[in-house]
């Protein structure tokens, strides 16, 4: 499976106009795109989104925190690498699908950690949201 690197990390956060708060007054991250539960932000390259769980009660450590973790993976690849985690049974959450100008798949490892295959990037995914 060919991966040519990360792509970005979606966080849970309980409040996101207190998370906002740190993460772009004190780590400094930029923001690129706020919706009503979500935020894009820029950090030097990487692609951090924050997504508001205000429902969730903090039941265990599986709760608030990493949603999950994306690696970009060309488009040309993209079928191969789905082909492969079907071979291997994989548990897929979603996908293969399109969204945000590119191709996704969301499975879990097994450990249940949500990892994610996706052919965009946060410049393309903006272009939705414009």
């Amino acid at each position: 499976m060919r991966v040519k690197g990360f792509n970005h990390i979606t966080i849970r956060v309980s409040d996101l106009e207190r998370s906002l708060s740190f993460y772009e007054g004190v780590l400094q991250m930029e923001l690129v795109h706020r919706g009503r539960t979500d935020a894009y932000l820029d950090w030097g390259g990487a692609w951090v989104c924050l997504i508001e769980k205000q429902d969730l009660v903090q039941m265990d450590e599986h709760i608030l925190g990493v949603d999950h973790v994306a690696f970009s993976v060309e488009d040309d690849d993209f079928d191969e690498a789905v082909a492969i985690l079907m071979k291997h049974e994989v548990p897929v959450v979603r996908g293969p699908i399109e969204r945000g100008l590119g191709k996704t798949i969301n499975f879990l490892d097994p450990d249940g950690t949500q990892l994610e295959l996706y052919t965009s990037n946060l410049q393309r995914r903006m272009t939705v949201w414009k």
